[in-house]
């Protein structure tokens, strides 16, 4: 399959370098000079400027603009893609059917760890192209299929702004030990350890238990535990979830 890419910025370069390996990627975008930069870094790829107009008719897009550049870019597609995989935040399948021409959409959500190939990708949109999109967003990590656009807006406040809410909480974690008199660079790398070692045990096990497993009376996990309930870390935690799914409400009604 020939994947067509519509922007070039920092979450479509992360696309293309996981799914060049596997697919035929061409790149449409409009900075003659990033485009080069891009081209020099995969010259597996192909890349063009965009211009006045596009003929998209067949062929599978990934689109990977910001979402405000959308009724500016649509008038330019003619024709009718094959199917339009959209990595819009906030941009709703509705809105996508009335401004461009395709024959199927699906809307995702990936995340920058797709550059490591270590993207949580959620997908939703026509179940026909349902393991399809999977196939294609496997190439950069895991990827989850939801039912639902509501539960595709819930999940970006997890899966997509989550990578930021944990690099306060690494920050927060190697300042603290930086406070008590460790180096800054033993903190850092104590912290890339800790988030390595965590993310193999939270693939296989219950928050609740890893927790439990950790915490032994009286120890020194359980008084920085209550520390951390002392501060409202997991109500603000929830709170930053709920936030961000407001904001993405917001964003497709704008959009």
């Amino acid at each position: 399959m020939k994947l067509t890419f519509i922007g070039n910025g920092n979450m479509a370069k992360a696309l293309i370098k996981g799914m060049v390996k596997k697919y035929e990627i061409e790149v449409l975008g409009r900075n003659e000079t990033t485009l080069a930069a891009l081209q020099k870094e995969l010259p597996q790829i192909t890349t063009k400027v965009m211009g006045e107009t596009e003929d998209i008719t067949g062929k599978h897009i990934i689109l990977a603009v910001k979402p405000y550049s959308l009724p500016d870019l649509a008038p330019k597609l003619k024709g009718e893609a094959e199917a339009i995989f959209s990595v819009l935040a906030g941009t709703s399948l509705e809105s996508l059917r009335s401004q461009l021409p395709a024959k199927k959409f699906i809307r995702t959500m990936p995340n920058l760890g797709a550059s490591h190939l270590k993207s949580m990708t959620t997908v939703t949109g026509d179940t026909s192209l349902k393991a399809t999109a999977l196939e294609l967003f496997n190439a950069i990590g895991r990827t989850l299929w939801l039912a639902t656009e509501n539960e595709l807006d819930i999940a970006t406040g997890v899966a997509g702004s989550g990578p930021a809410f944990l690099a306060l909480v690494a920050e927060a974690l190697a300042d603290g030990a930086v406070n008590q008199g460790l180096k800054r660079g033993d903190a850092q790398t104590l912290v890339a350890g800790l988030f390595e070692g965590f993310a193999a045990l939270i693939a296989e096990e219950n928050p609740a238990l890893i927790k439990d497993g950790v915490m032994s009376p009286g120890g020194t996990t359980a008084a920085g535990y209550a520390a951390l309930e002392r501060c409202n870390v997991r109500h603000g935690m929830m709170e930053a979830i709920a936030d961000a799914y407001a904001k993405a409400k917001e964003l497709k009604e704008k959009n």
